[in-house]
């Protein structure tokens, strides 16, 4: 989405292929980050439905934090999101990476 662009979807598909609205978006007092919830934040923003900037400040998020879901759900997919896993997918990623 173009920075400047004003024009937003309505709602856009969310990780489970459901359709995701601001509404339907976890609540931004949301302290326990759940797979689920992490990709629709990521979803949301990767659609256009919030800028980075929006979902950080919504979430109280660092850019850090948020740009590592991104990064996970794009190398991994949602699997890439669970806490106990990261160690596994960041090193499978860095083999595939060698060949």
């Amino acid at each position: 989405m173009i920075e400047n662009q004003k024009i937003r979807p309505a709602q856009v598909v969310g990780p489970l292929g459901e359709p995701l609205t601001l509404d339907s978006l976890p609540p931004a007092d949301t302290t326990r980050w759940v797979v689920r919830r992490k990709a629709e934040v990521v979803a949301a923003v990767n659609g256009g439905l919030l800028t980075v900037d929006e979902a950080c400040a919504r979430y109280n998020l660092t850019l850090e934090e948020f740009a590592g879901w991104q990064r996970a759900v794009d190398r991994s997919g949602m699997h890439g999101l669970r806490v106990t896993r990261i160690q596994y997918y960041k090193s499978l990623y860095e083999r595939q990476q060698k060949y």
